[in-house]
């Protein structure tokens, strides 16, 4: 049985759930086709990783309002609409917020789907919207935002990356893994919530990332759609093994 995270409940429109000392979930339609993003509590202000489909700057700043502190940076973990939609009104309402994203999505982002020759030569999948911005920060693995170190997890997209708070290990997977419909490895099909599966780039590449997040021992799995999984390494070493059976 999944050790879901109990919901916190601040105020406005989108669920927002307290996980825990440095981390609070945002869910925008937690019913239909919930979409996370995350805000990280830090020393200097707070750090957003992801930003759903449309903005959520009126969340986020009611948020900020309430902690009294300021929003510093969005961390991207990939490329796709339905995590970087919402920029572009997080920075009219937070002018000079920094923009980062892995380079190796940065491209994607910008409409290049072009794949290197070292890549698996399958479809990029999955909606991208278009954007008119830049990433003002170009992320490698190893790479720190804030207490965020980043982690390469490729395979949903050729640029995926996951963030590891130092912290507390908390490890912020997004769409490496999906707990909605039930856990699964990207590109595992859950008829309940398909759609992670549906967008996934390669399935095999995104096998390995799912085996070398779960060995950084996380405390903590927080997805880019469905609920936080508290003490996650055993769903995750089921999940992993599902995956291995299936992609066989």
């Amino acid at each position: 049985m999944l050790r879901s995270i109990r919901a916190d409940h601040l105020p406005g429109p989108v669920k927002t759930t307290r996980l825990g000392t440095n981390l609070i979930q945002l869910t925008k339609w937690p019913v239909a086709f919930p979409m996370n993003c995350y805000l990280v509590l830090e020393e200097d202000g707070l750090t957003l990783v992801d930003s759903t489909m449309s903005s959520p700057a009126d969340d986020v700043a009611a948020v900020v309002k309430q902690l009294g502190k300021e929003l510093r940076r969005v961390a991207l973990t990939h490329a796709h609409g339905d995590h970087v939609g919402g920029v572009a009104g997080v920075r009219q309402r937070f002018p000079g917020v920094e923009v980062s994203i892995s380079e190796r999505d940065a491209p994607i982002l910008a409409g290049d789907k072009t794949l290197l020759s070292t890549e698996p030569q399958g479809e990029v999948k999955g909606f991208f919207a278009k954007v008119d911005w830049k990433p003002d920060r170009i992320l490698e693995p190893g790479d720190r935002v804030g207490s965020l170190e980043v982690i390469a997890s490729p395979g949903h997209t050729p640029g995926h990356i996951a963030f590891l708070d130092m912290r507390d290990r908390a490890l912020i997977a997004v769409d490496a893994f999906q707990t909605r419909g039930g856990i699964a490895v990207s590109g595992i099909l859950r008829p309940l919530f398909p759609f992670p599966a549906m967008a996934t780039w390669s399935k095999q590449t995104a096998l390995a990332s799912a085996v070398a997040l779960r060995a950084l021992d996380p405390t903590l799995l927080a997805v880019g759609h469905g609920d936080a999984i508290r003490k996650p390494t055993a769903v995750m070493d089921r999940a992993i093994e599902t995956a291995r059976r299936a992609f066989q």
